[in-house]
């Protein structure tokens, strides 16, 4: 059995689907950045008289498990029959409950479903925490996409200030902004600073401005730590860092036989627009249309929809880019297994043309059975050559009919 879970949001239009489905009948983690509606999913999916729930981020909780990790184990055993669910939300901050949780589910008498969250897999590394071994599922829960939205979705306001679920229930830009300021802030407090990821928080926050203006681009450690004032190695570990704690992820290079030099350094892209907008201190800059900051926003935005997309329905899906040392760059590059190298150019535009395109049709010309799309704002469908060119909706539709 299956749930298609929605959401409550406070402001007045009700619930909100999410795509992220899970199982209902086996263990599974739910990992996600602060603030994506982890908790909430959970509460409105599950009936609470059947759970028993732990919040880590409860000091006393975190506390009382910290010290007596083992104890989960004596409550677990002495739950009634009705209570059929046990969520341990924010797990990371005691990883050792993990080591308890695993001894339950292999413990024959214990007839439980077991639901882990968590938003940073850093301390679960670092302490080499039990995984559970393939007992649990991995789930991974994003920022709303536009899917989910629906009539709600504004890409303005999306390219702006993100898709965090709480800026739906604010009134007005000032109360986004002071949002997004104060979760930026957070998460240095409580993912970084309480949990000591790094040793030094000022290099850290300097670090974070200065990786949010390269959202997207090629990462040169050494030039970023030259910025910083840190080595290159200390750089090249605080992007670790942001991948671990869920705040971005790695487009690597292609790197299969194409005739064509690649450059073969990988980009990096924060997970959400208003949160890279809030670390780079532009949240107050208005985005204008054909500049070139609106059209790094739209691809930026648009990579994020896939990459949500496949992380809910295609996790075999591999993601990469290619960029020649004569900068010819292929937006987006989508491995599918049983199908054909889909090559994905992004336009941020309202009239897509021929003359536009010359080098993406070139260059997807020499990749070996490659099937070649571009997305854009335009509203008409398109196609020059081989090249099909899709309104972006419909065109991240084509790539993903599941969602429909």
């Amino acid at each position: 059995m299956e749930y298609t879970p929605e959401i409550s949001v406070n402001n007045g239009v009700g619930m909100l689907p999410r795509l992220r489905r899970f199982s209902t009948k086996q263990s599974f983690f739910l990992f996600g950045p602060r603030g994506t509606g982890k908790s909430t999913l959970l509460k409105q999916s599950f009936n609470q008289d059947e759970c028993l729930w732990l919040d880590l981020l409860d000091s006393s909780v975190e506390e009382r498990f910290f010290n007596k990790p083992d104890e989960l184990y004596a409550i677990v055993k002495a739950l009634p029959p009705k209570v059929k669910y046990v969520i341990v939300d924010e797990v990371q901050k005691v990883p050792k409950l993990l080591d308890e949780v695993h001894r339950l589910i292999e413990d024959e008498e214990v007839d439980k479903v077991f639901i882990l969250t968590g938003s940073s897999a850093r301390k679960l590394k670092r302490d080499g925490a039990n995984l559970l071994a393939g007992r649990a599922f991995v789930y991974h829960l994003h920022p709303f996409s536009c899917f989910e939205l629906k009539e709600r979705f504004d890409l303005e306001k999306a390219l702006h200030s993100g898709t965090l679920p709480r800026v739906f229930s604010l009134q007005g830009e000032e109360e986004e902004r002071a949002f997004l300021r104060a979760y930026a802030d957070t998460y240095l407090k409580e993912e970084i600073a309480n949990e000591q990821l790094v040793r030094k928080l000022q290099p850290f926050r300097r670090f974070l401005e200065v990786a949010a203006q390269c959202n997207g681009k090629i990462i040169n450690y050494a030039n970023i730590g030259r910025d910083v004032g840190i080595d290159d190695k200390t750089a090249k570990e605080y992007f670790s860092i942001l991948e671990d704690t869920m705040l971005g992820f790695f487009l690597e290079p292609f790197h299969n036989s194409f005739r064509k030099r690649l450059v073969g350094k990988p980009k990096f892209y924060f997970f959400d627009p208003g949160v890279v907008r809030t670390l780079s201190r532009r949240l107050s800059v208005p985005l204008t249309p054909q500049t070139a900051a609106y059209g790094e926003a739209f691809e930026h935005f648009i990579l994020l929809e896939i990459n949500r997309l496949g992380s809910y329905f295609q996790p075999d899906y591999r993601f990469s880019f290619i960029r020649t040392t004569s900068d010819v760059e292929v937006d987006l590059v989508v491995e599918r297994p049983g199908k054909p190298l889909l090559c994905i150019e992004i336009k941020s535009g309202e009239a897509v043309d021929e003359v536009s395109l010359r080098s993406f049709i070139k260059i997807t010309k020499e990749i070996p059975d490659c099937e070649a799309i571009v997305l854009s704002q335009d509203r008409f469908m398109k196609k020059f050559e081989h090249v099909a060119c899709y309104p972006w909706k419909q065109g991240i539709e084509e790539i993903f009919p599941e969602i429909n």
